[in-house]
């Protein structure tokens, strides 16, 4: 069965959508494995491993578990605070990179379909500063304004379903009412804890076992296709 059709969502409680960044709304992981790739590079002619793309994807992939635990427990333990201090601190003293920025393709059309019928808004872990700015660079704010929640908008963040309860509040609509939208077990973990029903999209850094084991009501193949989900008449017409 599609996992376009294969949804135990209630379609008739979803009056608002909140939606994750890295991988969800930006294509944060492929630009993630393009600098891992070339860092493994030098190691090709070795010839003892995949690909160094290959190898990278499978090295983000394998990580994503790992890493979001690890977030999780800097934030129960209120040492996120203090690193995002440090993060602040250590790029004065780095060379100065310009952001990469790159949008899931799709995504653009979708928003656009979906905002005459929803509120939306987006809940993500990373800090503001970069937040705001993967919005402004692709003039996607005025979608979520002002329900833009970020590390710093909660005392704890996903997880924790602190985030999505300050989203309901800001769109005016019960938790329930809300569906979560993300690429990671920690989206689809806030969502539920939230109440919330959640979709994961496999565009970004989850994995399909990982997200249907924790719960999701739908697994789609990227964000875009939500549009297609929501509203039926915004499907492409059968060949």
């Amino acid at each position: 069965m599609s996992r376009l059709r294969a949804t135990s969502l209630d379609l008739h409680r979803i009056q608002a959508i909140c939606f994750d960044i890295d991988g969800t709304l930006s294509d944060t992981d492929d630009i993630v494995v393009a600098r891992l790739a070339r860092w493994l590079q030098p190691l090709a002619w070795l010839r003892l491993t995949a690909a160094p793309e290959r190898l990278a994807r499978r090295l983000v992939m394998a990580s994503e578990t790992p890493l979001n635990e690890l977030y999780e427990a800097t934030d129960r333990l209120g040492l996120d605070a203090a690193l995002l201090r440090l993060a602040r601190v250590l790029r004065v003293f780095l060379p100065a990179r310009q952001p990469a920025y790159r949008l899931v393709p799709g995504v653009r059309a979708m928003l656009a379909a979906l905002a005459p019928h929803y509120r939306l808004a987006v809940v993500s872990a990373r800090p503001r500063p970069s937040t705001l700015g993967f919005l402004t660079h692709f003039g996607l704010t005025p979608y979520f304004q002002p329900c833009i929640a970020t590390a710093e908008t909660c005392e704890h963040t996903k997880p924790d379903p602190a985030p999505l309860h300050w989203a309901a509040r800001c769109l005016g609509v019960p938790p329930e009412a809300c569906l979560m939208v993300g690429d990671t077990t920690v989206d689809i973990r806030a969502g539920r804890a939230a109440g919330a029903q959640t979709v994961g999209v496999l565009c970004g850094f989850g994995e399909e076992a990982e997200l249907r084991r924790f719960g999701a009501d739908l697994i789609l193949p990227t964000t875009a296709d939500l549009a297609t989900v929501l509203l039926p008449s915004a499907a492409p017409p059968p060949r």
